[in-house]
């Protein structure tokens, strides 16, 4: 989709451009172009408030993708407030029951509304949306609304029956976000297609690794990770209590402020030895001092200034499964998460002290990526070997 930055549209993109370490630049014009003034307006005042950057993309996604929906219906800008009837007609349009479809078309989203939302490149679900996209948006829609000082109509009980009733029809099984976990035999094999002559290849490297040994750090981590949050610590002993054990690297992440933690919250994570090795030989090739860690590198060999994409970080775990001979349609960045846990499982770490090094706050969620098969019979790596 090719965008005209001119006017009101170019405006918008120069305001963007003071948040440009929260949305990537290859975002920009699509959200200055679908935004409206308050909109950014309101972005920008949240982030001067302290939302974290996660929670602020997430909103301007929502955002973006509420008014293209909101534009294509009424052929007006998104209403602050929200009418019940608009906010029971964007339920209608992405919760609806796939077989009715099949003799009635005209439940569910209308054809121009769903071909509308496909040129901007914010509609690729075939089919329903699933309930925890459609319930993220109502309520990212119900916040930006109470942000504006309004009240909003999302506590309506005709909003909540007309919610409950078209998520039971659209009833299906959790998806998982990744198939298969990328346990510590499956990292060896990626890191194996990592050439240290090749800049890319060292990027790639210490990404995985720092991803992996973090505790399975998400994109969005991974991405708004800066040189200024990484703390050089002493080293430790590979062999505690041993006075002539090798002396290991020790380096704190400081992570951003993520969607489990709280306002005021930075938590630091630790990384040992060969990862620590592998972020220090990245920067130094990359000669990064200041500014976001992992960084996109063009075709001639040269460090961009801006962080990789969140995206990015995903492909580049599915391109080193090709690469290892791995079917990357199995494989996902978030796969980095799960076999973090997976390994600590294997290992036989109790779950909450995983939790302290994943960041993980529920119980109930750390536990499924104790995934039982994996752990029977799954190899266990040494991050030293």
């Amino acid at each position: 989709m090719s965008i005209s930055l001119s006017g009101p549209v170019l405006a918008r993109a120069e305001q963007l451009d003071a948040l440009d370490a929260i949305f990537p630049f290859v975002r920009r014009d699509q959200l200055a172009a679908l935004l409206t003034d308050e909109d950014v307006a309101t972005l920008k005042h949240l982030a001067g408030e302290g939302v974290g950057d996660n929670t602020l993309r997430a909103f301007a996604s929502d955002l973006a993708y509420l008014e293209a929906w909101c534009l294509s219906v009424t052929e007006a800008p998104l209403p602050w407030p929200a009418p019940q009837d608009l906010i029971l007609t964007f339920i209608a349009h992405h919760l609806w029951d796939a077989v009715r479809r099949e003799s009635d078309p005209s439940h569910g989203m209308p054809v121009d509304v769903e071909a509308h939302l496909r040129s901007e490149g914010l509609l690729k679900a075939s089919g329903p949306h699933a309930p925890a996209t459609v319930r993220r948006r109502l309520a990212s829609w119900s916040a930006l609304t109470k942000w504006r000082g309004l009240e909003g109509n999302f506590a309506a009980e005709s909003v909540r029956s007309s919610l409950r009733l078209a998520v039971r029809a659209h009833a299906q099984p959790r998806a998982s976000k990744s198939e298969t976990a990328v346990t510590g035999d499956v990292l060896a094999k990626l890191l194996a297609t990592c050439d240290t002559s090749r800049l890319s290849d060292i990027r790639d490297r210490a990404l995985l690794l720092t991803a992996f040994a973090s505790g399975g750090r998400r994109r969005s981590e991974l991405t708004g990770l800066h040189v200024e949050d990484l703390i050089d610590e002493a080293p430790v002993s590979e062999k505690p209590g041993d006075p002539n054990s090798r002396q290991l690297p020790c380096m704190a992440l400081r992570l951003g402020r993520g969607k489990t933690a709280g306002a005021q919250i930075a938590p630091l994570v630790v990384m040992v030895g060969r990862p620590v090795a592998a972020l220090k030989a990245w920067l130094a090739a990359a000669r990064i001092e200041t500014g976001p860690v992992f960084r996109r590198i063009d075709q001639w060999g040269h460090v961009d200034r801006r962080t990789l994409t969140p995206q990015a970080v995903n492909l580049i775990v599915k391109s080193r499964c090709e690469k290892a001979g791995l079917d990357p349609a199995k494989f996902s960045a978030h796969g980095l998460r799960a076999g973090y846990l997976t390994e600590a499982a294997q290992l036989g770490v109790p779950l909450q002290q995983a939790m302290q090094q994943s960041q993980h706050r529920s119980l109930a969620q750390a536990s499924r990526y104790y995934n039982n098969e994996k752990r029977a019979n799954g190899k266990t790596a040494d991050t030293e070997t």
